[in-house]
């Protein structure tokens, strides 16, 4: 129970780090492209050495979901993964947006996640799918990325690992900021549009944000099961 209360405590706090920090870059500058992306990776880079060896460093519910496939945890740990990123992703964004609020602070943007095309008005068919088809991609060759470098049978990798997965998250928002603001993690989406519709009164994100839950599930799923299945013989032999 004392080690489950400590990864609990280490998510909640890397994922905190991840939306005040990254999410703030993407607010202060209206989620400029080069500036957002490195942002949300140097953030997975700095988490992955502090508080990788205590939880894993997994600070998102795709990837928790997908190392529960994967059998890597069981389902209790989830549960509490889960919670303590919701609880971190939800403390960062109430600070962040409260700091803006009570400084009046005009933040050039709000750091949510929208649909493809997206400008108001009803929502397209087109625009539905084409979110969960980006949001689906990404996740899954983030977490896909993921199995991969910590595998301890990829002896190339070792220390390099953290690294990777941030320059990985990288490489996944320069492609999915003009696309969707990039989400592939539902703690992050959560946050963000819970505190937009709390201090800027805005209810868009919020309305769509079941988009950016169930697709990112669906991505780190997606990517365990294709790893399990090109990795069946390796598992087997061993």
């Amino acid at each position: 129970m004392k080690d489950l209360l400590k990864k609990a405590i280490a998510e909640c706090l890397g994922t905190f780090v991840l939306v005040f920090f990254a999410c703030g870059v993407a607010a202060l500058t209206g989620g400029q492209l080069v500036a957002t992306a490195l942002a949300f990776g140097l953030v997975i880079v700095a988490m992955a050495y502090s508080i990788g060896r205590i939880s894993g460093c997994h600070i998102n519910p795709a990837v928790s979901l997908a190392m529960l496939i994967a059998k890597k945890m069981s389902v209790k740990e989830f549960l509490v993964y889960v919670c303590a990123q919701l609880v971190g992703g939800l403390l960062g964004a109430i600070l962040l947006f409260g700091i803006a609020k009570m400084s009046n602070l005009a933040l050039v943007g709000d750091a949510c996640n929208g649909m493809v095309g997206y400008t108001g008005g009803d929502w397209q068919v087109g625009q539905i799918i084409g979110t969960i088809l980006v949001e689906v991609v990404l996740t899954f060759i983030f977490v896909y990325v993921i199995f991969n470098v910590t595998d301890s049978k990829n002896e190339g990798v070792g220390k390099k690992a953290g690294l990777i997965i941030g320059l990985t998250l990288t490489l996944v928002h320069l492609v999915g900021i003009p696309l969707t603001g990039t989400s592939v993690n539902p703690a992050r989406s959560i946050a963000t549009a819970v505190a937009a519709a709390i201090f800027n009164g805005t209810t868009d994100a919020l309305a769509q944000v079941f988009l950016f839950i169930v697709a990112p599930l669906l991505g780190g799923v997606l990517a365990a099961l294709v790893y399990g299945l090109l990795h069946k013989e390796e598992k087997s032999a061993e």
